[in-house]
């Protein structure tokens, strides 16, 4: 048992204070999908509408100076929380955003550039990614002729790295991974990849949706070239995300889309960028959804990260052990907590995922099902579902208890015990 009280962070949780379900108690476990947000980001929003609604970057007067300032603010809080430099941090709509951004931009750069991708080039993946960081790259090759590569998953749930060299050739261009598997939990090693992209001239790309909201993350000791993240699994606002590069490389690196904020000059003929972040954030952003990511991410630090990532794991570890004495279920992904984060897919033999899903809801425990937008990693796994639960810091220990009694409850249900 920790020290951590989950308990009283989830009072700071308005939704919390509801039921489901004819009074049930809400067991939210579905925060790899999206997590629910604190009073701190819903006031944060609620007051920059409320008091200093003005786009951003525009007009001299004090509404649009206030706005600015808070929306600047946002982005430094960003760089901050990644150990990053302030002009580094890109606003989107989303990481899936941050993801296409990066393909088309990439896609789309000066020939002389050491960016630009062409046939004969190879872009690497691996098998466990989500479709935001698999279609992308896979479009891109179709687009430019350059050739599709991946990892594969081994058979704990993690990436075989037994050919790395055959993997991340000197033809690679671009090395686009996961940090931590929506599906598997896995935390996938990132030094020796980098190590070896960076030795054949290839950049790196970290999908850390499932990562940054859960555990300290340091973009220069990382080393890796690009991340992206999505504010709302971070208990920011839905409709805000992070792209965050190296200065040199989003500056080498063309626009994505056009309008008004990211030019630096415009005539009826021509038009020259201004230079990164704005270049990448045409017309008026996504202001509020900034600001209560910044309250988000203050959050997350006032508890700690490191203090999150230890309950998660507490959590983790409690919820496996008890998977593990259920003789009809099977865990996909690692069973030990070496490099793994809270989310633990598995199946109950004899009970399709979909009617597990439902029944538990019936209990008041909200969990995920399908195939989580990772079609070929569930291929690879011989299922076309799974049913999933992802841990976040207001879960507690009866939340994982009632999972475990709820599964068993289905299994009496449909007839499996």
């Amino acid at each position: 048992m920790t020290n951590f009280n989950a308990r009283e962070i989830r009072k700071e949780f308005p939704i919390f204070d509801r039921t489901v379900r004819e009074g049930k108690r809400l067991i939210y476990l579905d925060s790899g999908a999206t997590s629910q947000k604190p009073r701190v980001v819903i006031d944060a929003e609620s007051h920059f509408y409320s008091f200093s609604n003005a786009a951003v970057h525009r007009g001299a007067h004090q509404l649009a100076e206030e706005a600015t300032d808070a929306y600047e603010g946002a982005r430094k809080i960003v760089a901050d929380f990644l150990s990053a430099e302030v002009d580094e941090v890109v606003f989107t709509k989303n990481a899936t955003e941050s993801l296409n951004l990066l393909a088309y931009s990439l896609g789309s750069a000066k020939k002389e550039s050491e960016l630009h991708v062409t046939a004969g080039d190879r872009i690497v993946i691996t098998e466990m990614e989500h479709h935001a960081n698999l279609i992308p790259w896979q479009q891109l090759a179709l687009r430019t002729g350059a050739e599709l590569a991946w990892f594969p998953v081994d058979t704990e749930g993690r990436l075989d790295l037994s050919e790395i060299e055959k993997v991340i050739t000197d033809r690679t261009k671009i090395v686009a991974l996961t940090h931590q598997s929506n599906v598997l939990g896995t935390i996938n090693p990132l030094d020796g990849i980098i190590g070896r992209a960076h030795r054949v001239g290839a950049i790196v790309i970290l999908d850390a949706c499932q990562s940054v909201p859960h555990m300290s993350i340091n973009v220069k000791q990382l080393g890796v070239d690009f991340l992206a993240f999505s504010g709302h699994k971070s208990l920011g606002p839905t409709g805000v995300g992070v792209l965050w590069g190296r200065s040199e490389l989003l500056a080498d690196l063309p626009p994505f889309l056009f309008g008004g904020s990211m030019i630096e000059s415009v005539t009826m003929t021509s038009a020259t960028w201004a230079p990164a972040p704005r270049k990448f954030e045409a017309g008026v952003p996504n202001m509020a959804q900034a600001v209560g990511l910044g309250a988000a991410l203050n959050y997350l630090n006032e508890i700690g990260l490191e203090a999150i990532h230890d309950h998660e794991m507490f959590l983790t570890q409690r919820l496996i052990t008890g998977l593990e004495q259920n003789k009809s279920v099977q865990i996909f992904g690692p069973r030990n907590l070496e490099m793994r984060g809270g989310v633990v897919s598995f199946g109950v033999e004899d009970i399709h995922p979909h009617d597990l899903g439902q029944f538990l809801d019936s209990q008041g425990i909200a969990v995920r099902t399908g195939h989580h937008c990772a079609w070929p990693l569930n291929r690879k796994l011989g299922v076309t579902a799974t049913t999933r639960a992802s841990l976040y810091l207001y879960n507690e220990e009866s939340d994982i208890d009632a999972l475990l009694e709820g599964v068993a409850d289905a299994q009496t249900y449909f007839g499996g015990k």
